[in-house]
């Protein structure tokens, strides 16, 4: 079964950054198309960015200009910069993947991990 591990949440003020990782223990990492979800405590889970194999990205409009999803396939993990920080960005951030070959990161097949938390506050 593949793992999904995320990390780098911490509580950051408006305006700030932080760069969440998230480790895949699966052998076609560089075949899978990524996402990064987030839930905030009043909120379904979003689709915030996602990545394709051929690294095509795509971003939910409120983080556009701001959030970097980019991948390392040698390392099997994907990462999310995230720049001007803001308090409605606060959420656990998760990540996820699509069936290998395809495009579907907003389609996500695998096992949820923990997550990890980011919260924007003064």
């Amino acid at each position: 079964q593949v793992q999904l591990v995320e990390s780098g949440g911490g509580l950051v003020q408006p305006g700030g950054s932080l760069r969440l990782s998230c480790a895949a223990s699966t052998s076609i990492f560089s075949l899978r198309p990524m996402g990064w979800f987030r839930q905030g405590p009043r909120n379904q889970r979003e689709l915030v960015a996602g990545i394709t194999s051929g690294g095509r990205t795509k971003y939910v409009d409120s983080v556009k200009g701001r959030f970097t999803i980019s991948r390392d396939n040698a390392k099997k993990t994907v990462y999310l910069q995230m720049n001007s920080l803001k308090p409605e960005d606060t959420a656990v951030y998760y990540c996820n993947y699509g069936r290998g070959g395809s495009d579907r990161y907003d389609d996500p097949v695998g096992s949820w991990g923990q997550g990890t938390q980011v919260t924007v506050s003064s």
